[in-house]
């Protein structure tokens, strides 16, 4: 998926992109709330990563967001939705952004394009997300997009720690969603 936000360029991955990719996302501070990265992450697990994207099938994406700048765009994160695992029945949300960045807005500008392709070119009815429970930075995030806690704390393996860690889970429908972006329904 390509899309252009106020301060952002999103765009799949390519092999090019390996070495900044393994860079940027080599922080146990990342790494620890992502559930299929592995830690410590490098050149080649960002080469396998990158295959992977490359099969993502058309109902799904994912993204590495570039910040804009008056030079070359600088990697600083990654946005995608999909079933990542065979638990999952609806498609997920996934972020992340380099440290250096948190606490700008990124992962939000980000996240609401990918919502959007979510819903409007994929047609999903309902987007799910979490994030682990020592994670309540994400939970901020999710609430400004606008989605719902369920209630439901589940537990969900994350590779890097080599645990199951408890995730707060979230939903967002398409229907809210167009109310809170303003869309009328019948144009969607």
């Amino acid at each position: 998926m390509f899309a252009r936000t106020r301060r952002l360029f999103l765009r799949p991955a390519w092999p090019e992109d390996a070495a900044a990719l393994a860079a940027t996302i080599a922080d146990a501070a990342i790494v620890r709330n992502l559930a299929t990265a592995p830690w410590p992450y490098g050149i080649e697990d960002a080469r396998e990563k990158i295959a992977r994207d490359a099969d993502t099938p058309p109902h799904e994406a994912s993204s590495l967001i570039f910040l804009r700048t008056d030079g070359a765009p600088e990697l600083v994160g990654s946005v995608g939705f999909g079933r990542w695992n065979d638990k999952i029945t609806i498609p997920e949300i996934g972020y992340w952004v380099a440290r250096r960045h948190w606490g700008k807005g990124i992962a939000v500008e980000a996240a609401e394009a990918i919502i959007a392709a979510a819903f409007l070119g994929a047609r999903n009815d309902m987007l799910g997300a979490g994030h682990f429970i020592d994670n309540p930075a994400s939970g901020k995030v999710l609430r400004k997009l606008g989605f719902v806690p369920t209630g439901e704390i589940v537990p969900h393996y994350c590779r890097a720690r080599d645990c199951e860690i408890d995730s707060v889970e979230y939903r967002l429908s398409r229907e809210r969603w167009l109310d809170r972006v303003g869309m009328y329904r019948e144009a969607a």
